[in-house]
């Protein structure tokens, strides 16, 4: 038996859909922005994450716990050696880690709001600089960052919200037979990791593929102007501030056309590209118990997608 953790496979994760699929996007292109997953404990959050870093060669995750330091997390430079020799000593924190990879926060509205900050803006600049007393390093650090809280414990302040690129919320699973799905593999999977894997091998071995393919697509997948329009639209009749949303729609779109292997973007992809793009950044909370919110949210997508598609 190998002395290395082995992590339950992506493609036999029951139900979540969409947590997949946004996981899913933001692997296939990095630079998207990012995922931030609402929801209870026990709902395969952490298990997702480690999941899809497994299914995708040289990818790991990264965790950064709410406890770390802003040395720790953007890395420190050593000033007095600098104005001793004259050279830079600069030692790399976990943003340097993470280059290239998944960088997870479990409950990210405990962390500070300004280590928030950093963690956001390297992401969409791709560089981390730290600066010490007129001294300056940068590095590379692209990377997938993926928040996950549970709401209940707080929420990030809504200029945070928007600067991830997708959201998800995620529960238990409330039909019988899904969650006794649930218990059955994880039984499976804990009396024979190795065997386990196996049978899902072939199943990961497809999707992996189907990932590998997108982004040769996605370079050439064409949006019709008519849809730059749908996106306009879908931004004005949610109420929803800035431009940032209306831009992010249309790369999640553009994933979404690719992982479907098509060339260019249709209205379902605008339609299911909102759903992950939109909820975090409307004014009310995007999803009350009675599930109004949501069926609003909905009406709102489907109404200013078919109508600027009219047009």
């Amino acid at each position: 038996m190998s002395s290395m953790p082995i992590n339950y496979p992506f493609t036999a994760i029951v139900g979540q859909l969409s947590m997949k699929r946004a996981l899913l996007l933001n692997v296939i292109n990095p630079r998207l922005g990012g995922v931030l997953i609402r929801g209870e404990k026990g709902t395969a959050k952490s298990t997702a994450v480690r999941a899809i870093a497994d299914l995708v060669p040289n990818l790991s995750v990264i965790n950064l716990p709410v406890s770390a330091t802003e040395d720790r997390v953007v890395g420190t430079l050593d000033i007095e050696h600098a104005i001793k020799t004259g050279e830079k000593k600069f030692e790399p924190g976990l943003l340097a880690e993470a280059n290239g990879n998944i960088l997870y926060v479990d409950e990210i509205n405990l962390l500070d709001d300004h280590l928030v900050d950093v963690l956001l803006d390297a992401a969409a600049m791709g560089v981390n600089t730290v600066e010490r007393e007129g001294i300056s390093v940068s590095h590379p650090a692209r990377f997938v960052l993926v928040g996950t809280m549970n709401p209940e414990e707080g929420d990030l302040r809504p200029q945070l919200l928007d600067r991830f690129a997708l959201s998800v919320e995620v529960g238990g699973e409330r039909e019988t037979s899904v969650r006794v799905e649930v218990i059955r593999r994880r039984m499976a999977f804990e009396a024979n990791p190795e065997a386990f894997l196996r049978a899902y091998a072939d199943e990961q071995r497809r999707m992996l593929e189907q990932i590998d393919k997108a982004r040769e697509v996605l370079p050439h997948v064409d949006v019709p102007d008519r849809l730059l329009e749908t996106a306009a639209s879908i931004g004005i009749t949610l109420e929803v501030e800035g431009h940032r949303a209306d831009i992010t729609l249309i790369k999640t779109a553009t994933i979404l056309a690719a992982w479907e292997g098509r060339h260019t973007v249709e209205q379902a992809d605008m339609q299911e590209a909102a759903m992950l793009v939109m909820p975090h950044r409307l004014r009310r909370k995007p999803f009350d118990e009675s599930g109004g919110e949501r069926s609003r949210l909905e009406q709102a997508i489907v109404s200013a997608t078919v109508g600027a598609g009219a047009r």
